[in-house]
């Protein structure tokens, strides 16, 4: 579990990127926070793994102040996966993924076991072992920063919009892969994005952040979704237009869901869910 107890974030140019945020995330699911451009939603990521301290307050991990702990020890136990993978590129795929382990002191040759893997449980050919960054694609990149985030086994994963920077069609190829890891192995993820749909695809917990990391609302997808707080929530999730602006239309074969745009996105039906299934 990671706390946030009043805590803020005051940079050198006077720039208040969190004011007095308090949270608890809770372990073993998958927290986004989400917001635009200045919401604090990176440094608040950034300062669980003491690579930003704050100005106030405490930052905790089961209870455990993370100020007490080295930040380099600190930051080897947590894992952590930004946008454009930050691989190494004078090493090969193996040796990146095993960088931490390797610097932890576990013997090379383990620490490449554990790296092919790896690299099967993200989805990549353990034959692409020793080649390096450049040969690879953008989204075998990501994967492979999945798995150096994931190589020491750390209980919490922090990904800081780690699918950004990837065509439409690899980046929904990566949520349904850290949806399926997550399903097996139960991290605790801390997930930073500014979309909204991604943060309702991959979230069991959303937090929805205003300029200086205040919290707007905070809720399952569902919860947000069906309830918004305020006027701000319901623009920022696109309540009132698109996909989520939905109402119901009467066609010759029966009643279909249709979004704010005239697409049809589903069908009503009267069968039960086991024959639906079937």
């Amino acid at each position: 579990m990671i706390e946030f107890a009043g805590v803020s974030k005051v940079f050198p140019d006077g720039t208040r990127a969190v004011d007095d945020f308090s949270m608890v995330i809770p372990a073993h699911r998958t927290t986004v926070l989400v917001g635009s451009s200045g919401s604090g939603k990176t440094t608040l990521l950034r300062m669980i793994n003491r690579m930003v301290d704050p100005s106030a307050g405490v930052i905790s991990i089961d209870g455990e102040d993370v100020a007490s702990r080295p930040a380099v020890q600190l930051r080897r136990s947590i894992g952590y996966v930004m946008q454009n993978s930050g691989l190494l590129p004078h090493f090969t795929v193996a040796e990146n993924i095993a960088t931490v382990p390797v610097l932890s002191g576990t013997r090379r040759r383990d620490a490449r076991s554990r790296a092919l893997e790896l690299m099967k449980t993200v989805g990549l050919d353990p034959g692409m072992a020793d080649r390096y960054p450049s040969q690879l694609s953008g989204g075998q990149q990501q994967r492979v920063g999945v798995a150096r985030g994931l190589a020491a086994d750390p209980n919490i994963l922090l990904m800081d919009e780690p699918f950004g920077a990837v065509d439409p069609i690899v980046r929904a190829e990566l949520q349904q892969e850290l949806i399926r890891l997550q399903t097996d192995i139960g991290k605790t993820v801390v997930f930073v994005t500014h979309d909204i749909d991604e943060a309702f695809l991959l979230g069991d917990k959303v937090v929805i952040l205003r300029e200086g990391a205040q919290v707007a609302q905070t809720g399952s997808p569902s919860q947000i979704i069906e309830d918004p707080a305020d006027d701000f929530v319901a623009s920022f999730i696109g309540a009132e237009k698109g996909k989520r602006a939905l109402h119901l239309k009467e066609t010759a074969r029966g009643t279909v869901v249709v979004d704010a745009e005239g697409r049809t996105q589903g069908a009503i039906t009267d069968e039960p869910v086991a024959r639906r299934s079937a």
